[in-house]
């Protein structure tokens, strides 16, 4: 009775060691697959961020403001709330609006955070779309940017998403906090105004491309590599085969065409540029980059925000994509799997954790 008794708690471990074996393996898949399916399907979100700092600043006031202050602040904060609330209900409601109650511009702003496949070009698709259907005359976009740069088709449709904005006579700012370089500096120069943070990395107008080469290795093995190809420059350099003086020169004539079309992307959205001054492939600091014209103005995203947060609306947009169960129990499962670990780690250190 006894061997029953423990070939059967054995059987309930096992299986249940199996099961959570499954559930990390398809957890992992769903990982995997993740921006795959449904990659189109989601949301728009839109935060006040007026509202957002209003909130954050009353709860400094009520930390280093005395009471009775306090109090009195509040109440003309109110009081004036409700004077401009009861002047826009008595603009709406008039036919004509009258010159000295204009309406407050607004500022959408946008954040771009790039990969080596500008993945996030999809997400800035919907958000342009969306915005563009709401904007008004006067209203600006800030899309804040930040990407190292890679594929030259990814970030050209990157750019050309921007270019939307502004051949709908939308003023664009781009603003750089730190790095938007290569393809990124593709996409900001599009704007009508780029700013950037006095350190944040500029430039690098130029193309790269690199691979390694195993031929001399698979030869060393006595291995052949056999390509295939109909078109004399349908493969001019490879991984694996040997390659020749004029595949290499061939490729390089590429690799020069791709670099023109940059260098000509850049003249056509900035043409006060010296473009064979800064398109060396060189990459310069905000602060250099504003004495040769690849920047506008050195400033934060944060600090032109505040800046526009008294008299302007100002809107964060983000689309949030919609995911679906694989991924949700993916992510609950890359959850659990961390928090487990971690308290195993905290046990052995002699701590413990809630």
């Amino acid at each position: 009775m006894e061997f029953i008794y423990e070939y059967g708690l054995f059987l309930a471990q096992a299986v249940t060691f199996v099961a959570a074996i499954l559930v990390v393996v398809a957890g992992l898949v769903a990982i995997g697959q993740r921006q795959k399916a449904e990659q189109h399907e989601g949301h728009i979100e839109v935060r006040d961020l007026n509202e957002k700092y209003r909130h954050i600043s009353h709860g400094i006031q009520q930390v280093v403001t005395e009471p009775d202050a306090l109090k009195a602040e509040l109440k003309a904060e109110r009081k004036a709330e409700k004077a401009r609330a009861k002047a826009a209900k008595k603009t709406r409601g008039k036919k004509s609006r009258t010159d000295d109650q204009p309406q407050r511009k607004r500022l959408y702003v946008m954040d771009f955070e790039g990969d080596l496949k500008a993945s996030a070009t999809d997400h800035l698709r919907e958000e342009i779309s969306a915005v563009l259907a709401q904007v008004k005359e006067g209203d600006e976009i800030l899309v804040k940017v930040e990407s190292p740069g890679g594929l030259v088709h990814g970030y050209g449709l990157a750019a050309s998403q921007l270019q939307r904005i502004r051949d709908a006579g939308v003023p664009l700012i781009i603003s750089v906090d730190k790095v938007a370089a290569s393809g990124g500096y593709m996409m900001a120069c599009v704007a009508t105004r780029i700013v950037a943070a006095p350190f944040a990395v500029i430039g690098s107008i130029g193309v790269l491309a690199q691979l390694p080469n195993f031929h001399r290795l698979l030869k060393k093995h006595d291995i052949d590599f056999e390509l295939f190809t109909a078109g004399e420059y349908k493969r001019t350099v490879t991984m694996f085969g040997e390659n020749t003086d004029k595949g290499r020169d061939k490729f390089i004539q590429e690799l020069e065409d791709t670099h023109e079309l940059f260098k000509q992307f850049v003249s056509s959205n900035r043409p006060q540029l010296d473009i064979a001054k800064v398109a060396t492939g060189e990459i310069w600091y905000g602060q250099r980059a504003v004495e040769i014209g690849l920047v506008d103005e050195l400033q934060t995203s944060d600090a032109l925000v505040q800046q526009r947060l008294p008299d302007w609306d100002v809107f964060e947009v983000k689309f949030v994509h919609k995911k679906n169960w694989q991924e949700k129990l993916g992510l609950a499962t890359e959850g659990a799997l961390e928090r487990a670990f971690l308290k195993i780690w905290q046990k052995g250190q002699g701590r413990s954790t809630y």
